[in-house]
């Protein structure tokens, strides 16, 4: 439940739309929800202004349906992360229209509506391989209420392509720089800039890579100042701090 819907509910009961009894009915899950393999915090989006995020990996079918209805029956909106195609077609199958599908960033959404744009979010690759976690966090952003641009493949192998490139700097109030590797890009972007930088290490690159721990380090390492860094391949959570500053800064 998001504030809008908190009060139209509240605008009911004092209208005499609803009596007290619905009125208690719709509040009384507010906090979460508890179906005993999951405890859905239906709280969130009026707490953070972002909706439950479900991680599917490792989940049932029938759980991630069972999850989709009761945030529908709600009248909530939910966030589906790492979702494959059986997955989706499933909950299409199931609740048709109100499923949403953003199959580069595997993203699925439930009852998600629209938001107000605030501001911008620029999302940097150092590679075409970094794309998948990119879009995951650039899909994140605009169900969050960014605009979003897109600035793929401008790595530390050829500089002259992000250098090319900082007129797009300028205009976003958050950058996200995703990379594998050595993970430096995060450290170039963020010498060129006063927009605070949300670095992501991807597990993109060879053996000496350790699945996106060297890329973690370089980034934690970094010597250059305003950066932020998030997990290894978290696109979602690098989207949803992006998200954070922005609707922040917005309220300013």
């Amino acid at each position: 439940m998001n504030r809008e819907s908190l009060e139209k509910v509240l605008r009911s009961l004092r209208e005499g739309d609803l009596t007290v009894a619905e009125t208690l009915e719709q509040l009384k899950r507010l906090p979460y929800e508890d179906i005993t393999f999951a405890k859905l915090d239906h709280h969130r989006e009026l707490r953070k202004g972002i909706p439950e995020a479900i991680y599917s990996p490792g989940k049932t079918q029938e759980q991630l349906v069972e999850i989709a209805r009761r945030t529908l029956a709600r009248k909530g909106e939910a966030v589906f992360t790492r979702m494959t195609d059986e997955s989706y077609l499933n909950l299409r199958g199931a609740f048709g229209d109100e499923v949403a599908w953003y199959p580069e960033a595997r993203i699925v959404t439930v009852g998600t509506e629209e938001r107000s744009i605030k501001g911008r979010v620029l999302v940097v690759t150092a590679g075409t391989s970094d794309i998948p976690v990119a879009e995951e966090a650039a899909v994140t952003c605009k169900l969050l209420g960014c605009d979003v641009e897109r600035l793929f493949d401008v790595g530390v192998a050829g500089v002259h392509r992000l250098t090319s490139n900082l007129g797009q700097f300028e205009s976003a109030d958050v950058i996200i720089v995703i990379a594998g590797m050595e993970g430096a890009l995060p450290s170039v972007v963020a010498g060129f800039t006063d927009k605070p930088v949300i670095a992501v290490p991807t597990s993109v690159g060879y053996g000496a890579g350790f699945g996106g721990m060297a890329a973690l380090l370089g980034m934690l390492s970094s010597c250059s100042s305003g950066i932020g860094v998030v997990n290894i391949d978290n696109g979602f959570g690098a989207g949803a701090l992006a998200a954070i500053i922005v609707n922040n800064k917005a309220r300013k």
